[in-house]
């Protein structure tokens, strides 16, 4: 099961037991996967799917809370190319349905059923953090996914019309969370790609698990890169060392060809020794081997005079 499937399956375990909460996550999905359908016998209904089995069995429980009649679920086998079976939550029409399709935005005060693919966003409807939260938690499960961390950092919400993606923008802005969106052939995308702002959004759809799993891999890959900053800085050092060791040793060889090593004062002679005994050590560790023990400016400050002599010679 991915990252995304898993995650979704977790806060498909339980829904709110506000009804407002419950209103808002339902409105989500009725967005996110809703069509209206009409049946011969049965008149119009409200038909909401999804492939996934933890997102079915959460519409269907929102149902049984908001309806007095629960939707009707069906199974459809999918028998092209191996695809998952959907399943389909039809809601039908009852007088005791009335009022909660038109507080919903499904239907209008006058008993006509609304265009869910054209119906504004439902700003009314989510006056308190609880009942963004239940929202947020609708889109995702309806119509989102999320990278598992040890590939990349990516969440998103798909939606077919601007109009609602911008309205998912502003409750997210809510949030402290700054998602962006981007058009994807006829439909928008609002992604997140920050890893502190994926996790906020995962806080707040109540997504624990998937949460602690992601923070785990996103501390594990922090200390990973700064291992690997630090292995890279500490051998660029030693790079930077060893070239100017291989400059001091050749200098020193100019030296001795030219005037001799005797003719040096004894500090410099000592360096050049200790040079050509340990071409490898750094300016530092050749200071201390020096008697009596030198700082490291010391030592360079040897070297410099070493180069110049080298150069005059």
């Amino acid at each position: 099961m991915s990252f995304s499937s898993e995650t979704k399956k977790q806060i498909s375990q339980r829904i709110s037991g506000s009804p407002c909460c419950q209103m808002a996550e339902f409105l989500a999905l009725t967005k996110s996967d809703g069509t209206i359908g009409v049946s011969g016998g049965d008149g119009p209904y409200l038909k909401i799917s999804s492939e996934n089995p933890a997102v079915a069995g959460t519409i269907y429980k929102l149902t049984k809370e908001l309806f007095r009649e629960p939707g009707r679920l069906l199974v459809c086998k999918n028998t092209r190319l191996k695809k998952n079976n959907r399943y389909e939550i039809r809601v039908p029409y009852l007088d005791d349905t009335r009022g909660v399709l038109v507080e919903l935005g499904i239907m209008t005060p006058d008993g006509r059923w609304d265009d869910l693919s054209r119906s504004g966003f439902p700003d009314e409807a989510l006056k308190k953090d609880c009942c963004r939260r239940s929202y947020l938690r609708g889109a995702f499960l309806g119509s989102g996914s999320v990278n598992n961390p040890e590939s990349g950092y990516h969440l998103e919400i798909v939606s077919g019309r601007l109009e609602h993606a911008e309205g998912l923008r502003r409750l997210l802005a809510h949030f402290e969370i700054n998602a962006k969106i981007c058009r994807r052939k006829n439909q928008y995308v609002l992604y997140l790609k920050n890893a502190e702002q994926i996790s906020e959004f995962l806080l707040n759809i109540g997504a624990h698990h998937a949460l602690l799993t992601f923070e785990s891999e996103r501390v594990r890959k922090g200390l990973y890169n700064d291992l690997n900053r630090t292995q890279n800085f500490d051998l660029a050092n030693i790079d930077k060392s060893v070239a100017a060791a291989q400059k001091q040793l050749r200098a020193i060889a100019r030296v001795e060809e030219t005037i001799g090593l005797d003719s040096l004062t004894p500090a410099l002679r000592e360096a050049a020794e200790l040079r050509k005994a340990n071409p490898y050590l750094s300016l530092e560790e050749l200071a201390a081997k020096a008697d009596p023990p030198v700082g490291k400016s010391g030592m360079n400050h040897r070297m410099k005079k070493l180069r110049r002599l080298a150069e005059e010679g």
